[in-house]
């Protein structure tokens, strides 16, 4: 049996993202919330996210057979579903809870994030955004969120 491995990613509104990761054979998403205030903003709603005062980014776990995917692959879809070198927004969406992360779960996923950042840096040739943290709790988003933009049949965010 192949063991799964988890990543998790934040890069502006989470139906976007996930819709970036959509049609990827091998994974499996959830949107949610990651790298706020565990201690007072516990399984953190929605509206409390909205409010810019719980740290949680808006994010996508993805639970992915890395015999299929790699981490790294993971990380170029990453990379070219948004724009990192905004800081706190993308597009139209502004506060903390739209920023640019990468929430590793082990030294692995660490180095390989630190090399893209460095990568995609010198390509972009600007400063990337982008936080690589360690990841903490992730508490998925209402069912309403889930594969939101999908069960709409939409290709982007309405604006």
């Amino acid at each position: 049996m192949v063991k799964k491995e988890t990543a998790y990613f934040g890069a502006g509104c989470f139906w976007h993202v996930e819709l970036a990761f959509s049609n990827i054979k091998g994974i499996t998403t959830r949107v949610g919330y990651i790298g706020g205030d565990e201690e007072n903003y516990p399984n953190p709603t929605y509206k409390q996210v909205c409010t810019d005062q719980t740290g949680y980014a808006e994010a996508i776990e993805i639970v992915f057979d890395p015999n299929k995917i790699s981490y790294k692959e993971l990380l170029d879809i990453f990379w070219k579903s948004h724009d990192p070198t905004q800081l706190n927004r993308q597009g139209p969406d502004y506060g903390t809870q739209y920023r640019t992360a990468i929430f590793y779960l082990n030294e692995k996923q660490k180095k390989e994030a630190e090399e893209s950042k460095k990568i995609i840096e010198k390509k972009l040739g600007k400063k990337v955004m982008t936080k690589i943290t360690k990841a903490g709790a992730f508490y998925p988003a209402e069912d309403y969120h889930q594969k939101y933009l999908e069960k709409r049949g939409l290709a982007a965010c309405p604006v």
